[in-house]
């Protein structure tokens, strides 16, 4: 079986439109998240001093800055791709609907690997909190 991929499909604007949309509501979900486990293990750390506990809090600390980091710059790297697209519907507005636009693969395979690492250090911390709580 090969792993190659086939090429993107050139996608109309709302298509675009539509991803974008979806991906930045789910970022948000995601940075929302990150608040409620942040305030989690803050509660562990007011029950218990145990220095191996301190040490994964850092450690989940330390990964929910990151994840909040690269939250940031895909919301900025979508904007931008959203703004491409605005100007492109103000500049040559004639059957904008029509014209078809290079999907955003590289937008699309970031967000992707975005949320497969997420979703990973997520199981991670569950399965500490059991560990702990």
């Amino acid at each position: 079986m090969s792993t190659a991929t086939k090429p993107a499909q050139p996608k109309h604007i709302n298509d675009l439109h539509f991803d974008h949309r979806l991906w930045i509501n789910r970022l948000q979900f995601y940075k929302d998240e990150i608040s409620i486990f942040e305030h989690r293990l803050e509660d562990i750390v007011k029950r218990n001093t145990h220095t191996e506990v301190l040490a994964n809090v850092e450690h989940f600390q330390n990964q929910y800055i990151r994840q909040r980091e690269v939250i940031d710059e895909l919301r900025h790297d979508i904007k931008q791709h959203e703004n491409f697209l605005e100007k492109e519907s103000i500049d040559r507005p004639t059957a904008i609907d029509h014209r078809l636009f290079g999907d955003h693969t590289e937008l699309r395979d970031r967000m992707e690997t975005f949320e497969r690492l997420y979703h990973e250090l997520k199981n991670e911390f569950q399965q500490w909190l059991a560990k702990w709580m």
